[in-house]
């Protein structure tokens, strides 16, 4: 039963090649054994025939198979370092585009009546940067835009300073804003991203995505 297997960036320089048929192959999980490229990286992403698949995914002929490598930055990140609006509009910047509309969220001191000091930030980041890939390419598709980028602290962020930037770009203006609204409030409600409000003399955890 002969399977296509496809190699992107980094594993593709690594195997030297970056389309295979390979036999013998059952399920997802048998597909990195198969390649004899040493320890799995963490966090690699499988699809099967385009469609995000976990390791018990049975094989059947004819399937393609892409081994993803973790995401280290791009139009959807989530990172410790400090957030960049400009660097977010720069990976939606189109030739096509006539409005790019952005959001910053920021850091403030109170918050449900209380002092805040700083808020601590946790994600599941492989799962977290496939959810908002998965959400620009919908709003993409449904308001006809050219780019969307979403960038997301993790770890501790200090009041004032940003926690996530959007940037939608649109050959109209309304596309563009209107995605951009949309982003932020699904991406609060999808993405597994968790905050905790460091107070004077306590803490809480917020919730996924607040």
């Amino acid at each position: 039963m002969p399977v296509t297997v496809r190699l992107f960036a980094g594993l593709r320089e690594r195997a030297g090649w970056s389309r295979r048929e390979l036999e013998g192959l059952a399920r997802v999980g048998d597909v990195w054994p198969a390649l004899d490229l040493g320890e799995e990286p963490g966090g690699l992403l499988y699809a099967v025939n385009r469609e995000y698949a976990d390791a018990g995914h049975k094989l059947r002929d004819g399937d393609e198979v892409a081994l993803i490598p973790p995401v280290s930055g791009g139009a959807f990140r989530v990172t410790e370092e400090p957030l960049s609006l400009d660097a977010v509009v720069g990976e939606v910047a189109d030739e096509r585009a006539g409005g790019v509309a952005t959001f910053t969220g920021t850091v403030r001191r109170q918050s449900r009546g209380r002092e805040v000091r700083y808020l601590e930030y946790e994600a599941y980041t492989e799962m977290a940067e496939e959810v908002m890939a998965r959400l620009a390419a919908e709003l993409e598709d449904v308001h006809e835009l050219c780019g969307l980028a979403i960038h997301h602290r993790v770890g501790r962020v200090e009041i004032g300073e940003p926690s996530v930037v959007i940037a939608a770009s649109a050959p109209h203006r309304q596309a563009a804003l209107t995605a951009c609204r949309e982003a932020i409030d699904r991406l609060k409600e999808t993405v597994p991203l968790w905050k905790k409000e460091v107070y004077e003399g306590g803490e809480e955890w917020v919730g996924r995505g607040s």
